[in-house]
């Protein structure tokens, strides 16, 4: 995995060291970019505090300006579903050019902000098969393999695609049960819009935001529907999940896929970190619908983007990763139904690469224009470049 993409969101114990106070132990984080930031979550190993920090006899740990005493939301998560808290999150709030000092200490109980399910992901039996995810901006789904039977079963309702939905929600509070529930019950749809949003996004058999293929010769191949899942973690500040797919065939290339995905609290892409064996390359894509759109690429700064109208509003999609990976971009239009994508070919590094995917909708209000979601764009990956840094 590349070094930069590798520290965003993510600061390891290389990153840092930490001294001890009598209420905890204290770490510095630093922002070098003349840029406000916010809704980056930092993430620390407990292994790696002093030993005498994972005294049993405290359940959760909670971080603290070290200054005014003032409490941040936190979230701990235990990763490898041993019965121990393994990495603790938080978002610090640093302006530009400068740094805070915090406190990470002990505490019985969690306190009610960090109990809050704000990012969230769930497997969806009552909905065929789907895997949805989402936060206070966004809101995500793709599909199982009881959906990909039915298709190849000519039974009605199901879905044959390993693409990425987007759910168009305008509210910062959850919806994903509720829209599910009104659904399946028959009392509403998700298809229009009561004031929460909507998914009126097409799928089919496009990358959606962010779903990967491989290119042989002339052609676009990718794989089917997900065939297992793992929900990892949901909270206030991150939920993640692995997807595994079955192995699939590029014109002779035998390809596995594995994702794991998160989402954090205040954006709107999904870090996708990619597990692929069988080439050297892969190509992450964004749907072109209609090509009614405009396409941008930055190779430099390491994004790309497709702004178009959307029913009553416009769209914006785009992914973003570190700028070493991309190979190149390629704006790929095809006769076949929904096979129109944008793709960013991006080296594999140990048969891994991360990238962030995921789309901002003008009619939710953050995002009224296609220079107002490429700055958006280009300021996350400034930020990627140069991740927030924890130091003694």
């Amino acid at each position: 995995m590349n070094k930069k993409v590798k520290a965003y969101f993510l600061v390891f114990a290389s990153l840092f060291a930490i001294s001890c106070s009598n209420d905890g132990k204290i770490i510095t984080v630093k922002n070098e970019l003349n840029l406000d930031r916010k809704f980056e979550t930092v993430e620390i190993n407990l292994k790696d505090l002093a030993p005498d920090a994972l005294d049993e006899a405290y359940n959760y740990w909670g971080v603290r300006n070290a200054e005014d005493k003032s409490e941040l939301t936190s979230q701990l998560i235990d990763i490898d579903d041993d019965g121990k808290w393994d990495v603790l999150l938080f978002q610090p709030k640093i302006n530009a050019s400068s740094e805070i000092k915090f406190e990470i200490y002990p505490k019985k109980d969690k306190s009610p902000a960090d109990t809050a399910t704000v990012c969230y992901s769930r497997f969806v039996p009552e909905r065929t098969d789907d895997y949805a995810w989402e936060n206070n901006k966004v809101a995500f789904r793709t599909y199982g393999p009881v959906a990909q039977k039915m298709v190849e079963d000519s039974v009605p309702g199901g879905t044959l695609s390993s693409g990425i939905d987007a759910w168009l929600k305008r509210v910062e509070y959850p919806i994903i049960n509720k829209w599910y529930k009104k659904y399946v019950s028959g009392t509403g749809t998700y298809h229009e819009d009561t004031g929460e949003g909507l998914d009126n996004f097409h799928v089919g058999s496009s990358r959606g935001i962010g779903g990967i293929a491989k290119k042989v010769d002339t052609s676009y191949y990718f794989s089917k529907n997900f065939t297992s899942w793992k929900t990892i973690t949901n909270g206030p500040l991150r939920t993640s999940f692995e997807l595994t797919y079955e192995a699939w065939d590029a014109n002779g290339k035998t390809i596995s896929e594995k994702k794991i995905i998160s989402l954090d609290y205040g954006q709107n892409v999904s870090r996708i970190t990619l597990q692929v064996e069988g080439v050297n390359s892969i190509s992450p894509g964004i749907t072109l619908h209609e090509q009614k759109g405009n396409t941008n690429t930055n190779k430099k700064e390491g994004w790309m983007s497709y702004w178009e109208p959307h029913a009553d509003s416009e769209l914006g999609m785009g992914i973003v990763t570190a700028p070493e990976n991309i190979v190149n971009f390629d704006k790929y239009i095809t006769n076949k139904t929904d096979e129109s994508n944008l793709f960013a070919t991006l080296n594999l590094n140990n048969n891994k690469v991360t990238y962030y995917a995921g789309f901002g909708w003008k009619k939710a209000g953050e995002f009224t224009s296609q220079k107002e979601w490429e700055a958006y764009l280009s300021d996350f990956a400034k930020k990627l470049s140069s991740p927030l840094k924890v130091i003694q």
